[in-house]
């Protein structure tokens, strides 16, 4: 029989994948050229969400726009709030001002936030790839989280806590204490999720030596955070361009070699057990004190102020009405968010808005890299890559 003659041009077919589908973690369409089922190229088509979030930033005040920052990364909100008030404060000259029992709570709750974002990312990762047990035993977790955030500030998702200036309000009596449980239990049940993946051989199959990405290629694609950690690059920014009480305390840095799916998981396993480590030692320094600056042109005037006195209730009129202004310049100031590098650059003309704000949000740089990741490999790797990268589309599509 003569085998029918097809030409290499032929064979190759082009496929949508999304924008519906459930493993996308988001909004996604992606179009990948297929040869069988081995990729040649891919492209990530993004922007289907619309937010607009920059140009809302350029029609409030500084203070109106923190609760939209919550809605960046919804799944680290209170990471988010920490970047763009830190972000605020340096364009104000104020950094060095914020009280430190402030900045110790800050620090709790980025932490406490890594540790939440992270279960989500490895409950939905182990489940697109098909294990289902790691799913629950995360979000079993996470809710401890989420009861202390909610003792907190009264919510699960957006909080709206960190605030210019400090925080919203102290620890309530019994966070603490919640707090110390959670970090004498959290340490056992990360050992749970090694013995159900780290050595399954469904899970090495599916995550060995799939998306590939060199040190070279992650340092000129710009991808941050554990993506890049799992590629030999040494680099985190709460270490290496310290803020806030970073400095004082004592954590490694976890970094891989392989620069695969694999190497990214084992990044992140250890970033939480060491911001667990972080967490005990907050509990031992934090120390007693106010959690606003008080007396300063910069923040609102305490509440209890704005009931008794004529004076304060019209200073915080004005700066609602008007903003409050800030210094003209421009700065940038980025923090070591779950998923990298959020960033957050303000120019300002004087007035009490900004004049122009841009986001630089590590979901949308770390997807940028995937056609390098998937090239030769087969689709059914695209939902591995895609966990292993984290991302939420509510930052990517800002």
């Amino acid at each position: 029989m003569n085998k029918t003659y097809v030409p290499e041009n032929e064979r190759e077919v082009i496929v949508n994948m999304g924008p519906q589908h459930p493993s996308t973690h988001g909004v996604l369409r992606f179009v990948v050229k297929l040869d069988g089922e081995r990729i040649i190229e891919s492209d990530p088509d993004v922007g289907y969400l619309h937010r607009g979030f920059e140009k809302f930033a350029e029609n409030m005040t500084y203070q109106q726009f923190t609760p939209f920052t919550d809605r960046l990364d919804y799944l680290a909100s209170m990471n988010n709030n920490f970047a763009y008030v830190m972000a605020v404060e340096k364009l104000f000259g104020i950094s060095s001002d914020i009280p430190k029992r402030a900045e110790y709570i800050r620090v709790i709750m980025a932490e406490l936030g890594r540790i939440a974002s992270h279960l989500v990312w490895l409950a939905t990762h182990a489940l697109d790839i098909g294990a289902m047990t790691v799913f629950l035993y995360c979000f079993r977790e996470r809710e401890y989280i989420l009861d202390m955030y909610e003792m907190a500030c009264g919510n699960r998702l957006t909080y709206n806590y960190v605030r210019i200036g400090g925080v919203a309000r102290d620890l309530p009596d019994g966070f603490l204490d919640k707090l110390k449980e959670f970090v004498k239990l959290f340490p056992s049940k990360v050992k749970e999720y090694h013995t159900l993946l780290s050595k399954n051989r469904i899970w090495l199959k599916r995550t060995k030596n799939i998306g590939y990405i060199s040190k070279q290629d992650a340092i000129n694609w710009g991808i941050a955070g554990p993506c890049t950690r799992g590629s030999s690059i040494d680099w985190d920014l709460r270490r290496d361009m310290p803020y806030s009480v970073y400095p004082e305390l004592n954590f490694e840095i976890p970094v891989y070699h392989n620069c695969d799916v694999y190497d990214r998981y084992l990044v992140r396993m250890d970033e939480m057990v060491q911001s667990n480590r972080i967490l005990e030692q907050c509990i031992e320094k934090i120390p007693d004190g106010p959690v606003m600056m008080k007396d300063s042109p910069y923040v609102w005037d305490p509440k209890e102020d704005l009931m008794r006195k004529n004076y304060s209730l019209m200073k915080h009129f004005v700066k609602v009405v008007q903003g409050i202004k800030a210094p003209v310049g421009e700065i940038y100031f980025g923090a070591e968010n779950p998923k990298g590098e959020l960033g957050f650059y303000i120019y300002s003309n004087g007035e009490g808005v900004p004049y122009r704000m841009k986001i630089r949000s590590p979901s949308f740089i770390n997807l940028s890299a995937m056609p390098v990741m998937l090239k030769g490999h087969y689709i059914a790797d695209i939902i591995s890559v895609i966990g292993s990268l984290d991302f939420v589309f509510g930052e990517c599509d800002r």
